[in-house]
């Protein structure tokens, strides 16, 4: 059953998290939406495959971004050392790694 209006389970600007009705299965439309800026309304980013991808994207920012198209960056860390040993000539080693 679609609805004229969603359910916002979470808003987290720029992505809103939410339910649109019931699918055939009688699972929940689950869907994260973006923010467009120019437009001023919110469109589908991303429809997800079911309520535990929704729950896992809400509770991780991180994975939100990195279903985003527009390739925002995610899961992005300060320092990543090198698993194969340093050198000194490393840009790494500059950093203070």
């Amino acid at each position: 059953m679609i609805k004229e209006n969603p359910d916002i389970v979470l808003e987290r600007f720029p992505y809103r998290y939410i339910t649109w009705g019931t699918l055939e299965n009688g699972s929940f439309d689950c869907r994260i939406q973006k923010y467009h800026e120019d437009k001023h309304r919110y469109y589908d980013m991303y429809l997800c495959d079911n309520t535990e991808q929704m729950m896992l994207a809400i509770q991780d920012a991180e994975y939100t971004k990195w279903l985003d198209a527009s390739n925002p960056p995610c899961y992005v860390k300060d320092c990543v050392k090198s698993p194969y040993g340093t050198s000194s000539k490393s840009h790494l080693s500059r950093l203070g790694c």
